[in-house]
C-alpha cells in the first residue's frame, strides 16, 4: 500500500488591481508603496506568524501526538524557565510533567519519568486540572502501570468528561489490563468526541489490530499517515503501519514503511530497530545487525536487545548475543529504578534464555496486576519452558481465543499454543496452529520460526486412517 500525502499551498497571495500613481491597497487600507508608483496591489489580513518550536511542541503534547525532539527540548527548556520564574503556575507545571512524559517516551529514557512525576504532582497540588491528572494517567502507561493509569485517567473523566485526549490513555490503559469491554468503551466515547482526526484513526488501528481486524487496522493507518499534522507524528503512524504490516508476513512492506518514518523523522527511533527486524526477515543480515546497533545507540529498549540478541544467537554467535542480554538487564535495572515497570520483558528473556522458573514467578504477579493478551502468552510460554505444559495451556489460550480476548493475530502467541498442545499429545490442535502461525508470518522470529517448521516436520501428515475394525 503506498501513501502519499497531499502538498497544501502556502503562502502570500497578491495581485494586481488597478494602477495608481504611489498607491496601494494593504489589508482594505490605501497606502502608499515605497518600491516605486504606478502600481496597486491587494493583500489579505497580515498572516500571523508561524508558530516556534515550543509552541509547536506544546500543541502536539495537549493533542496526545508525536512531537519532534528538537522542538520537544525547547518546550521543556521554556517551561522549565518558566516555572522557576512563577512556581506556582499550575498550567506551566501541567505541560512541563507532560513533555517530560514524552522524552521519556520517544528516547526510551527512564530518567525522564520522576522528573515527569515531580512536575505533574507539582500541578496537581496547586491546582486539581484534567491535564494534570491525564499526564499521570499517560506517565503510568509509559511506565507499563496499567492500574495506575486508570486509576488517574478515570479521575481525569470525572473532572473533565468531554476532554478526549483523556480516552486515548485510558485506551492503553485497559488494553495493558485485559479489559477489552473497556476498551470499546472507551474507543466510542473517543470517536464521538474527536471523529475523523489523524490521532483517533491511529487509535483506532492500534484497537482494530488487538481485535484481528487486520485490514481494517490498515485503512485507518493510512488515513492516519495522509492526515498527520507534523513529520513526527506522521513517521509515528509510518512506524505503527510497518509494525503492522511485518505483523501481517508483509518484510518488504513492513521495510518500506519503517524507511518512510526514517526519512519523515530521522528520531523515529523504534522504527530503525523495525527496520533491522524486517531486514533479518528478508534474509540481509548484515544490514539488519547495522540497523538495530544504530536503533540501541540511540534508544536502548530492551524489547530491541533482545531481538538483537536472538538474531545474533540464530546466526551461532553466542557471545554477542550475552552482550546484547547485558544491555537488556541492564536497561530493566534502570526502568525500575525510574519506577517503570519491565517484568514482561524481563520474564520472556528469562523464558527463552535464563531461569524459567523465575521467569515464573515474575510473570505470575505480573499477571495478577495486570493481566493483559501479552502477559498470557508469556506466562504460559514460562510454565511450558519450566515443565508444566498443563497448566501452561490455559494461558496459550486466552492470549489467542478471540472470545476471550485473544483477538491479535500474533505467529508468536499461536506457534507457542501449537507447541504447548503438542507436548501435551493434543496433535490435530498442536498442527492446526503451527500450520496457522506459518500462515500469519513465517519469518517472524530468527530463532522461533526455524523451530516451526522442524515441529510441524516432526508431527508429519495427519492420519487418513479410518479408526480401527472390530
Amino acid at each position: 500500500m503506498t501513501i502519499r500525502l497531499q502538498r497544501r499551498p502556502g503562502g502570500w497571495r497578491r495581485w494586481l488591481v488597478a494602477s495608481v500613481a504611489g498607491s496601494a491597497v494593504l489589508g482594505g487600507v490605501l497606502v502608499l508603496l515605497p518600491g516605486g508608483p504606478g502600481q496597486l496591489w491587494a493583500r489579505g489580513p497580515a498572516a500571523a506568524p508561524a508558530p516556534g518550536p515550543a509552541a509547536m511542541a506544546h500543541d502536539a503534547v495537549a493533542a496526545g501526538v508525536p512531537a519532534a525532539l528538537p522542538e520537544l527540548a525547547v518546550l521543556i527548556g521554556d517551561r522549565e524557565a518558566r516555572v522557576r520564574a512563577r512556581p506556582l503556575e499550575a498550567r506551566s507545571w501541567a505541560v512541563l510533567g507532560a513533555a517530560y512524559v514524552e522524552q521519556g517516551r520517544r528516547t526510551a529514557d527512564p530518567a525522564h519519568f520522576p522528573k515527569a512525576e515531580r512536575a505533574l504532582r507539582t500541578a496537581l497540588r496547586l491546582k486539581e486540572s484534567p491535564a494534570a491528572l491525564e499526564g499521570l494517567a499517560a506517565l503510568a502507561v509509559a511506565r507499563r502501570d496499567f492500574p495506575g493509569a486508570k486509576r488517574w485517567g478515570e479521575a481525569a473523566r470525572r473532572l473533565a468528561p468531554k476532554r478526549w485526549t483523556t480516552e486515548a490513555v485510558l485506551i492503553d490503559a485497559y488494553t495493558g489490563l485485559g479489559d477489552h469491554r473497556a476498551v470499546g468503551r472507551a474507543l466510542d466515547r473517543l470517536v464521538a468526541l474527536r471523529p475523523g482526526t489523524a490521532a483517533v484513526r491511529a487509535r483506532k488501528a492500534a484497537v482494530y489490530r488487538d481485535r484481528g481486524w487486520r485490514e481494517d487496522a490498515a485503512a485507518q493507518l493510512a488515513d492516519a499517515v495522509a492526515a498527520a499534522g507534523t513529520p513526527a507524528e506522521r513517521a509515528a503512524y509510518l512506524e505503527q503501519a510497518g509494525r503492522l504490516a511485518f505483523e501481517r508476513g508483509d518484510r518488504a512492506a513492513a521495510l518500506r514503511y519503517f524507511q518512510e518514518a526514517l526519512r519523515t523523522d530521522p528520531d523515529q527511533r523504534a522504527a530503525q530497530a523495525g527496520q533491522g527486524r524486517a531486514l533479518a526477515a528478508l534474509g540481509r543480515t548484515s544490514q539488519a545487525l547495522t540497523a538495530y546497533q544504530a536503533a540501541l545507540d540511540r534508544q536502548p529498549r530492551p524489547e530491541d536487545a533482545l531481538e538483537l540478541g536472538e538474531l545474533y544467537e540464530s546466526l551461532g554467535l553466542g557471545q554477542a548475543a550475552r552482550v546484547q542480554y547485558d544491555l537488556l538487564r541492564e536497561r530493566a535495572r534502570a526502568a525500575a529504578a525510574s519506577g517503570a515497570d519491565a517484568e514482561l520483558v524481563l520474564g520472556r528473556f528469562e523464558a527463552e534464555h535464563g531461569d524459567a522458573a523465575a521467569a515464573v514467578r515474575r510473570l505470575r504477579a505480573e499477571w495478577r496486576r495486570q493481566p493483559s493478551t501479552a502477559v498470557a502468552d508469556a506466562l504460559g510460554w514460562a510454565l511450558y519452558r519450566a515443565g508444566r505444559a498443563g497448566e501452561a495451556l490455559p494461558y496459550a489460550v486466552r492470549a489467542t481465543d478471540r472470545e476471550r480476548g485473544g483477538g491479535v493475530r500474533s505467529a508468536a502467541y499461536v506457534y507457542h499454543r501449537g507447541v504447548i498442545e503438542g507436548e501435551l499429545e493434543r496433535y490435530g490442535a498442536a498442527r492446526r496452529h503451527l500450520q496457522e502461525a506459518v500462515r500469519i508470518n513465517p519469518w517472524f522470529s530468527p530463532l522461533d520460526a526455524p523451530r516451526l517448521r522442524r515441529a510441524l516436520a516432526e508431527l508429519g501428515e495427519p492420519s487418513v486412517e479410518g479408526p480401527p475394525s472390530g
